[in-house]
């Protein structure tokens, strides 16, 4: 039992001294405006910083900014269902499924510059302050409640909006809504929790990425190729996937409340393993390897 309560002991010591080793380098981090790259510690300190103060934000400031986030990726969903009507019949439906590609960041442009939180996109910023001890992971689960919540209940309502006006604005049908939905679903549950997996890996390297940015230009083009990439490869992604499938259950007879509700689940379950598992956790532990050197 003695020998155990040193091992105990020695562990929580060697941790301790982790932490703040860490502090320190994330100290030492700081970015200057004069450098011409940041550093890996410089864009750690950022994100740790930014999911922090998400944290100790109003409950209610959090619900408001993830509905807004989940109507404005509605953006993409109006542009991509434009592209898609436009396009039917004059080409390939396979390659049009591809030209939709190019309006699909419209609504994450939208999202992530005007600083809404999106589920995806937050998923490895608010994991950083759990791995660094600062925050609980009760809390983060929390957190991650309340921001899957006002993103799908976003995504409900502009969902309604759009199959009621575009069909009468003639900027798509119904026949749109339901090929849109049937494409995004259309998939067994292991090929879409993996699929979910990759979507939400890229998700957590575009907060990265955008970090890294130093103008609204190269953000923009982060933004533009990582969505783009998304989309063209037929990832899925649990918050825009919300607004696809949810407008098919509305609009169309094609997709089935089971439907919906299995493709949330694994989307959202797999979004969350990519963005936590292979962006916050490797890029953490990569630099606490690296000062530990």
């Amino acid at each position: 039992m003695e020998s155990l309560k040193n091992l105990s002991m020695a562990g929580k010591d060697k941790q301790s001294k982790e932490q703040r080793k860490l502090g320190k380098e994330l100290r030492k981090s700081k970015s200057s405006e004069n450098d011409r790259a940041r550093t890996h510690g410089e864009i750690l300190r950022q994100q740790v910083v930014e999911g922090l103060s998400t944290y100790y934000k109003n409950p209610v400031g959090i619900l408001i900014s993830s509905f807004t986030a989940g109507l404005e990726i509605g953006f993409s969903y109006l542009s991509l269902c434009a592209v898609f009507y436009f396009f039917h019949g004059k080409v390939e439906e396979d390659t049009v499924f591809k030209l939709i590609s190019f309006a699909y960041p419209v609504g994450f442009i939208l999202v992530i510059l005007g600083r809404s939180i999106l589920f995806t996109e937050q998923t490895s910023l608010l994991a950083l302050p759990v791995l660094g001890k600062q925050q609980a992971l009760g809390s983060l689960l929390k957190l991650w409640g309340l921001v899957i919540i006002g993103n799908l209940i976003g995504g409900y309502l502009i969902s309604a909006v759009l199959i009621w006006i575009g069909p009468r604005l003639g900027v798509f049908d119904l026949e749109t809504v339901k090929s849109i939905s049937k494409h995004v679903i259309d998939h067994g549950t292991w090929t879409l929790l993996l699929s979910a997996v990759l979507a939400g890996w890229l998700m957590g390297l575009l907060s990265w990425l955008v970090a890294a940015s130093k103008d609204t230009i190269s953000r923009i083009f982060f933004v533009f190729m990582i969505t783009f990439v998304l989309s063209f490869a037929g990832l899925h992604h649990s918050i825009v996937g919300n607004v696809e499938v949810f407008a098919g259950l509305l609009g169309t007879t094609a997709v089935s409340l089971k439907d919906y509700l299995s493709f949330q689940g694994v989307s959202l379950l797999g979004n969350a393993l990519g963005g936590t598992v292979f962006v916050a956790l490797l890029k953490y532990r990569s630099f606490i390897n690296a000062i530990g050197n």
